[in-house]
């Protein structure tokens, strides 16, 4: 697992939605929805500030019975989020989302927006590294490799 997650985001893309804070949660909402998406980066002057996940919509604008349409980003997002560099390391990328209690990480390359992964980008990657590794043992066991 030593795989860095630059390999992901090139698998993936490296473009990642961002919204301003001074949008509001609906703008968010309907930004997530048309692009089937989880979570967006909350950016101002091109700074990541933020990330706004469907977690927050349930738990700082349902929960706490704000109101979408008169909300604006600033006032839900979360703060202070972890991020990983490309040269962090999937397992790098394990702990925190552990550590975090989070699914989704932005990729920053200084301070520059590089790309985001989830949870769900790690558990792909890894499901494809373990079948490749089966297929191989399977191949190594029945003589299958040339020689």
């Amino acid at each position: 697992m030593k795989t860095s997650v630059s390999v992901l985001l090139e698998r993936k893309g490296a473009s990642v939605q961002t919204i301003s804070p001074d949008k509001t949660v609906a703008d968010a909402v309907r930004m997530m929805n048309d692009l089937k998406i989880s979570s967006v980066v909350v950016a101002e002057n091109d700074k990541l500030v933020g990330i706004f996940t469907e977690r927050d919509v349930l738990r700082r604008v349902v929960g706490d019975g704000r109101d979408p349409q008169a909300t604006p980003m600033r006032e839900v997002m979360s703060t202070g989020i972890a991020t990983l560099t490309p040269e962090s390391t999937i397992e790098d990328a394990l702990g925190t989302f552990a550590d975090k209690v989070c699914r989704h990480l932005p990729v920053m390359a200084g301070d520059k927006l590089a790309g985001m992964i989830s949870v769900g980008d790690v558990t792909r990657w890894m499901t494809e590294m373990h079948r490749a590794e089966a297929e191989q043992l399977k191949n190594y066991i029945s003589g299958g490799f040339p020689t």
